[in-house]
């Protein structure tokens, strides 16, 4: 008799309800906390001086609602469903074709990990300069052994225990006030250079609405691989929905504003520098700073989850030290600022993917039953999203105006949706 059990498969099966602890302020919390960063401000600082401040505040605001809306909704069906993204896309795509999608997402998860640490190291070193410190050359590499191991640390506890009393209670109000803090120095820079001419700059024309709200979507969207890893811990589909939107929205609208802020009062400054400029800018960026480390933490565990459905004998634990280390080596050793373009054309390939997830489990369809009934390959879905690739690269080309991530998601989502299988 084999008395060695099979590992059981948490990210394919239903979360018990007796683990589902998140209410909608936790989602909240935990979206806010993970929409902002020094990452999204620089994105931000991107739409100037291309558009006018008018365009950027509408691309801002209504990318952030748009985004954040998306995140949301797949929110809902992983908790509903009580799966992981890996969970949903096998039901979506099929047990054995869904193993693509989750090594493509494993992948970009490590590479975005490993950015954030090279983002924070980057500050690290910017602030220890301004303040005298960490002159030395071999500062950087301390700086990034000292957040992957911060990672590690955290990676090694609960997941929830860290949402429900490291963020909600301490990290989530000390960024608040340092984002406050912010705004209300640019913006009395803004106003002593005047607030009319600022407002009513216009912009040189670089880049349209359109592609300037790609620009915004692209980060609530970049989430929507991890978002149902957190979700399914909810007790309610509604409140990560309402959680999950509000919560992400608001800080995506907040770090993009101040972020086209800065470059309008400070266009010759790279934004750290412009930050560090303010009166007790070295205080708030270092809060940012230390809350940047659940964006490295968010990807490295939703990669662990991600990683766990394909090799469900290693924990979910075990599988987040395992790439915790991998992202610092990485950083050590790899000029990610070079390639980041790589990580930005790997994360295209999510928006038709969960198009069609939304597509086919959006209004109520059962995802668990759809996994249990899952064949090894659903061709359908499968050609819909190679088809939604295909889409968001050549509607540039051929429409530069439109934008490509919504006409591709909407495109996706409506094919997906007239094409499952009913009854």
């Amino acid at each position: 008799m084999n008395t060695l059990a099979t590992p059981r498969n948490e990210a394919l099966a239903p979360l018990p309800a007796g683990q589902r602890v998140f209410r909608w302020h936790d989602h909240a919390s935990l979206w806010f906390s993970l929409g902002v960063g020094l990452l999204v401000m620089q994105v931000g600082a991107y739409l100037m001086p291309a558009l006018g401040t008018q365009q950027a505040l509408l691309a801002v605001v209504a990318g952030s609602v748009i985004g954040a809306g998306l995140l949301g909704w797949v929110a809902k069906i992983g908790c509903d469903s009580g799966l992981a993204s890996a969970g949903l896309m096998h039901a979506v795509y099929g047990r054995r074709f869904a193993g693509l999608p989750i090594v493509l997402n494993i992948v970009q998860l490590v590479g975005w990990g490993t950015f954030e640490l090279v983002v924070m190291r980057d500050a690290t070193v910017a602030i220890g300069r301004q303040s005298g410190l960490l002159a030395a050359g071999a500062w950087p590499v301390a700086a990034t052994l000292l957040w992957g191991g911060v990672v590690l640390l955290l990676i090694s506890g609960s997941m929830v225990r860290l949402v429900r009393r490291v963020i909600a209670r301490v990290a989530l109000p000390l960024v608040v006030l340092s984002l406050l803090w912010l705004s209300w120095q640019f913006i009395a820079m803004a106003q002593a250079q005047g607030l009319a001419q600022i407002w009513q700059r216009r912009g040189d024309g670089g880049m349209g609405v359109m592609p300037a709200l790609d620009l915004v979507i692209a980060m609530p969207i970049s989430w929507l691989p991890l978002v149902a890893d957190y979700a399914r811990h909810g007790v309610s589909g509604a409140g990560a929905l309402r959680g999950s939107w509000v919560g992400y929205a608001l800080a995506n609208i907040w770090c993009y504003c101040l972020g086209v802020l800065v470059a309008l009062v400070l266009p010759s400054q790279d934004l750290v520098t412009a930050l560090l400029l303010a009166q007790g800018g070295l205080l708030a960026l270092s809060l940012i700073l230390v809350d940047e480390v659940d964006n490295a933490y968010g990807d490295m565990y939703s990669g662990a989850v991600s990683a766990h459905s394909l090799r469900p004998r290693w924990s979910v634990r075990r599988w987040g030290l395992g790439l915790a280390a991998l992202c610092t080596a990485l950083a050590l050793v790899l000029p990610m600022h070079s390639l980041e373009p790589f990580l930005l054309l790997l994360s295209s390939v999510f928006v038709p993917l969960f198009g069609v997830i939304l597509g086919r489990l959006a209004f109520g369809v059962p995802a668990h039953a759809a996994l249990q009934r899952a064949a090894g390959v659903h061709g359908l879905p499968v050609a819909l999203w190679l088809a939604g690739i295909a889409c968001y690269h050549l509607l540039p080309r051929a429409l530069p105006a439109l934008g490509a991530a919504l006409p591709t998601l909407a495109l996706c989502f409506a094919l997906a949706y007239l094409t499952r299988p009913r009854g």
